[in-house]
């Protein structure tokens, strides 16, 4: 009987205001509440609340049969705290029906995986200290974010403890073999990894109301026989979505929470499938291979590695300039310095400054609140030269002064490198317009 793993990722970032080159050093509040309280309701509105709703009345009416997983970041269950405590208590009846496992991950969705060690763990630590607390669970199974993965950073999970991982089931990884399997990191095989089925997940997140699909429309019908049909030998399917697929991403109109509705109906009345919780897959089923994962992949664009984040020159000076404070980080025990520090870190300000275009600019541009990757990059640049600035004054370094004077430097010269951009774009929309009158 194979396992269908159903999981959730929840992720909300702390977005910035708009923070100009003159507010440096003079104001140190970086946030934009009324975007983040609004966005917020909305999405719980239009996705957290009543598919928590659904999933509750699935859980009561099949008494422990219907199981799902969550990935919930630290920055947004500290949202749902301040604008929307209605979802954190959706959150905690869903967990004490006992059918829900929370997985642990990076408390801010930061990028930490890729830079520092110590940072990782921290992060990993708080977030797993956060589950904890609200939901009495101690996580046994780790997604870091957006899915990032290599046999090095598996490695450091099986180190902090856990159990087991979740990545995605990328093909130039998995070659000939199934993502429907069991399999252990290739360092450190105590640690279990779970495989995404992309396809069948993206089926949902992506192909669901696309009309022009060959396959639309999509019902639960359908989705379980295409389960069923899988060669009998696969032992688990593991479905990962964003969790706004419900609600957000595919809207109430195209029929997505009738499918969450009637999907678990089906696949138990099946005979051939079962749900199950990450932790109880990596319990019952035993691993079929190592993994081999040289170079981080993630669930992110077509390719499946880091350049929805760390793909062009402007997040890769990003990045380096926020990992440069690290060894500050570690003796800072400021609580306010910390909160910030935390926030800066979400892997999403790297994701807002990506140049990517065609299908893949098309999701980015979707999450993005920012009209261009280079407006991005300047509103973090500043905030993280004033952040510098307010380390300065803690630890006195002559070295952070000069540090700060290269941002600022470097903040100036992209702000020219942009007015030369939009100049060179406007010159070639007036000869667009003029070759298309002819």
């Amino acid at each position: 009987m194979k396992s269908i793993c159903f999981l959730f990722q929840v992720h909300q970032p702390f977005r910035f205001r708009k923070y100009r080159f003159f507010d440096i050093g003079n104001d140190h509040y970086y946030y934009d509440d009324y975007a983040n309280d609004t966005i917020l309701q909305r999405i719980a509105a239009n996705c957290y609340l009543p598919a928590n709703k659904i999933l509750l009345e699935l859980c009561e009416k099949y008494n422990g049969d219907f199981k799902v997983a969550f990935s919930i970041s630290g920055t947004a269950l500290e949202q749902f705290e301040l604008y929307a405590p209605e979802v954190i208590q959706s959150f905690h009846a869903l967990a004490k029906t006992g059918c829900v496992e929370f997985l642990s991950g990076t408390f801010s969705h930061s990028l930490a995986s890729l830079s520092d060690k110590k940072i990782f763990e921290e992060q990993a630590f708080l977030h797993s200290k956060k589950i904890i607390g609200l939901f009495g669970q101690k996580p046994t199974v780790f997604a870091n974010t957006e899915m990032i993965y290599s046999d090095e950073i598996g490695e450091q999970v099986a180190a902090m403890g856990f159990k087991g991982m979740i990545t995605e089931g990328a093909k130039h990884i998995l070659g000939w073999k199934s993502p429907n399997y069991v399999y252990v990191n290739a360092i450190n095989p105590k640690l279990k990894i779970l495989m995404r089925n992309f396809k069948l997940s993206d089926d949902l997140t992506f192909r669901f109301s696309n009309k022009a699909w060959s396959e639309f429309p999509l019902t639960a019908d359908k989705f379980v026989d295409w389960i069923e049909q899988i060669d009998e030998k696969n032992e688990v399917i593991n479905l990962f979505l964003n969790y706004e697929t419900f609600g957000e991403i595919q809207k109430k109109e195209t029929g997505i929470f009738d499918f969450l509705r009637y999907f678990p109906q089906k696949v138990l009345e099946s005979e051939k499938l079962k749900f199950s919780k990450p932790e109880e897959v990596i319990k019952e089923f035993q691993p079929i291979s190592a993994v081999h994962v040289p170079l981080p992949v993630s669930w992110a664009d077509e390719e499946r590695d880091l350049s929805a984040w760390l793909g062009n020159y402007l997040q890769k000076e990003a990045f380096e300039k926020l990992t440069e404070m690290n060894r500050y980080m570690e003796s800072c025990e400021d609580e306010e310095i910390r909160k910030d520090w935390n926030y800066l870190q979400a892997g999403d300000h790297f994701y807002y400054m990506s140049t990517k275009y065609f299908n893949d600019g098309q999701v980015h541009r979707f999450f993005n609140p920012y009209c261009s990757p280079y407006e991005a990059f300047i509103n973090y640049m500043n905030v993280l030269s004033d952040f510098k600035l307010r380390l300065n004054l803690i630890f006195e370094d002559d070295n952070i002064s000069r540090e700060i004077e290269s941002y600022k430097e470097a903040i100036l010269r992209k702000d020219k490198e942009l007015k030369k951009l939009k100049a060179e774009l406007s010159r070639l929309k007036k000869t667009n317009s003029k070759q298309v009158k002819k």
